[in-house]
């Protein structure tokens, strides 16, 4: 289930190819199109395309750049009601105390290295569309070609994504740059949504369908995870018909279905389940250990950062808030499958107790949890760096409500309840009778069903700040933890790159 991931690990010596050293002093947009001065060599098989790609999803995985930590997560719920930071206290990691009090600056160290990682990966994914897509037939055939080049805009529409959910208007670089356009300024967010939506709509003509791929494949982009993502960019930009109708292509697609129990999904068993329209997939075996933390950006990071101090061997970042807990219906079985609470088995690490943690903490977040003996198993670099869960990014929960909630704004109610409903019947499977029921309520009042599906059954997956933001209600959810309307709903430019665009870059406001 670990094919992507370790078909990057066998091609690190090309990797070399698209790879320079980051400092964290220079700008991404100026160093990489050097690269170009080695194309010449390359681009000559379908070996060679094949490693072009890979090195277009290596950044999904990155963990650590600019020798710096940074995950979705600490954007999408320390900046919300659904966790605090946690670690050791305020002053463990204080540019992510910042982040979750909404104090953070331009000099964030954490929003440079993801913006590095982002335009890495655009750049890499700007090399394969140019250059595999200018491969001639006898280099590669002609259908596999095409496939390649649809994941690469797949691949650069979800840095954008990322992107502009984070900044706002972001430069726009669709091709690869001369040397007089390094310096590029931003386009507005408009223009980069509309790249956004191009890409996509390329890439769902040419990606296969989940089905189509093989088991050595598993982890490529495919025609339902583009579609997914083009509502989800319809869905932040309100545009609800279209939001809705990509959402039913997948549905209708009858490539993907919600898991039997959604004890299952976050398991290692359940990795590219049924209900996985689209995973970052995770190795055991990158060879990340202390003193050499990039080696783990082939694992996942998050494992150590999630669980528990003490005994439980983690750092304990990313801790549910009780008003996250709270939300959750009377005997929901989501919310054990979530959270972590005192008395519960930690698997084969022990009984969480706050005495065997050292901290006063009532919750930890268990998306991320694995027991000592699958950390154990992995015998190259330190395990607690190199955590092997998959990082599940699009669920068919989440595009069902999606759904749902496009087609409430669409005036279709009938077809939100029973999108709506899918969900709740599938997290209620295990539950005593009577817990979760169907939702019959209309109006505002099935919106906020919809809305409070999403918080519940998504909860700890990085979407909460973003969801608050694009519904308009994070100056009401969050004005209590600091949040500041016009300003807030977005992350300040990093100041290293404005410094380095030689002022080209401009910030946003308040920042």
């Amino acid at each position: 289930m670990k094919q992507l991931s370790q078909h990057i690990l066998k091609t690190f010596a090309i990797l070399a190819l698209f790879t320079i050293g980051f400092t964290g002093c220079e700008d991404e947009l100026n160093k990489l199109p050097i690269l170009g001065e080695l194309e010449s060599n390359f681009y000559q098989n379908e070996d060679d395309a094949i490693a072009a790609i890979t090195a277009a999803y290596d950044p999904l995985q990155y963990n650590f750049t600019n020798s710096v930590y940074h995950f979705r997560w600490f954007f999408g719920d320390f900046s919300s009601d659904d966790a605090i930071k946690g670690g050791s206290g305020v002053t463990d990691q204080p540019q992510l105390e910042a982040l979750s009090v909404f104090q953070g600056t331009a000099n964030n160290i954490h929003t440079n290295a993801d913006w590095t990682a982002k335009y890495i990966g655009i750049y890499r994914a700007n090399l394969v569309i140019e250059n595999v897509g200018s491969m001639t037939n006898d280099m590669i055939d002609p259908d596999f070609k095409a496939q390649l080049v649809a994941e690469a805009y797949f691949l650069r529409a979800h840095y954008y994504f990322e992107l502009v959910t984070m900044y706002g208007g972001v430069p726009l670089v669709d091709k690869l740059l001369l040397p007089s356009e390094y310096n590029t300024p931003r386009s507005s967010a408009e223009e980069i949504w509309a790249l956004i939506e191009s890409d996509l709509t390329e890439a769902a003509a040419f990606l296969p369908n989940k089905s189509e791929y093989n088991s050595t494949q598993v982890g490529r982009a495919t025609k339902g995870a583009a579609l997914a993502l083009l509502a989800k960019a319809h869905l932040y930009q309100g545009e609800w018909q279209e939001a809705q109708t990509n959402a039913e292509l997948v549905v209708n697609s009858g490539e993907y279905s919600l898991d039997e129990d959604y004890r299952d999904i976050f398991v290692k068993s359940g990795e590219n389940g049924p209900g996985s329209i689209f995973e970052i997939q995770r190795s055991p075996f990158g060879g990340g250990y202390w003193g050499s933390v990039n080696g783990a950006n082939e694992g996942n990071l998050a494992v150590v950062y999630q669980l528990p101090r003490g005994q439980f061997g983690g750092w304990g970042f990313n801790l549910p808030t009780q008003d996250f807990v709270d939300e959750f219906e009377e005997g929901d079985p989501r919310l054990k499958s979530s959270v972590f609470m005192e008395g519960d088995t930690l698997g084969d690490r022990g009984v969480f107790t706050k005495a065997a943690t050292g901290f006063d903490h009532d919750y930890y977040s268990k998306k991320y949890f694995v027991s000592r003996s699958e950390h154990e198993e992995i015998n190259i670099g330190d395990p607690n760096m190199n955590g092997e869960p998959n990082d599940r990014l699009i669920r068919y929960a989440d595009l069902l409500l999606m759904h749902a909630e496009a087609a409430y704004h669409n005036g279709q109610e009938l077809v939100a309840l029973t999108s709506l409903n899918m969900v709740r019947e599938r997290a209620r499977r295990n539950a005593e009778p009577g817990v979760l029921p169907d939702v019959s309520a209309s109006g505002q009042a099935l919106l906020d069903a919809i809305l409070h599906e999403r918080r519940v059954e998504l909860g700890l997956e990085g979407h909460r700040f973003f969801d608050l933001v694009r519904q308009g209600r994070a100056g009401e959810v969050l004005g209590g933890l600091g949040f500041q309307s016009g300003k807030h709903e977005v992350f300040p430019i990093p100041q290293q790159q404005i410094d380095l665009s030689n002022g080209v870059l401009t910030q946003n406001p308040g920042y």
